[in-house]
């Protein structure tokens, strides 16, 4: 059976070699990632990542034999959603909130298998704890251009490393796919 990723991330892509798995073609899903009003952290990923799924898995052959796998991933603090920043000034105000505080990641998973249409969704938090940040420390991170494209400002696989000594929870979650849940996922649905 055909795997197809419903995502541009390099990073899944990495993740999901490191379990050895491999999918057949990358088929990313132009979707707004606007939260909406009032709109909860857990409830923002879970529905994100079942609409990457749908628009993905439309735009396959109706009965084809595959399984769209789509997720993502929200960094927040208490009920505030810290999105990718669009610029330097707000990866410096993402960074400043998370400082010294805890926060959470959350990545919604969903597959659907195209030749029945079935779906399974899965849901993965984990708890990070960053060390209270210099303004030295934020200037040097924010000068790696590392921030670019991740959701809360931060890649935990790279320089920002320094700035997390305690994690509850999936590390390859925070990274961005949490691999444990995704292989069960795969087996489930008979793709891996």
């Amino acid at each position: 059976m055909r795997l197809i990723l419903a995502s541009a991330s390099p990073r899944r892509r990495e993740l999901l070699a490191q379990i050895g798995i491999h999918p057949d073609a990358i088929l990313p899903a132009d979707i707004d990632e606007t939260p909406l009003p009032a709109e909860p952290p857990r409830r923002h990923a879970e529905r994100l990542c079942a609409e990457k799924a749908r628009v993905a898995a439309s735009a396959l052959a109706a009965g084809e034999d595959a399984v769209v796998l789509a997720a993502d991933t929200v960094v927040s603090v208490g009920r505030r959603i810290l999105d990718k920043p669009h610029d330097e000034a707000e990866a410096r105000r993402h960074l400043s909130l998370l400082s010294g505080r805890r926060h959470t990641v959350t990545t919604g998973i969903t597959l659907i298998r195209r030749s029945d249409d079935r779906a399974w969704t899965r849901t993965v938090e984990t708890q990070v704890r960053f060390k209270r940040l210099a303004d030295p420390e934020t200037d040097a991170y924010l000068a790696t251009g590392e921030w670019r494209g991740k959701a809360g400002g931060y890649a935990i696989q790279g320089y920002a490393a320094r700035f997390v000594p305690w994690i509850g929870g999936s590390y390859s979650n925070v990274v961005g796919l949490p691999l444990a849940e995704t292989a069960n996922l795969l087996h489930v649905a008979g793709a891996a």
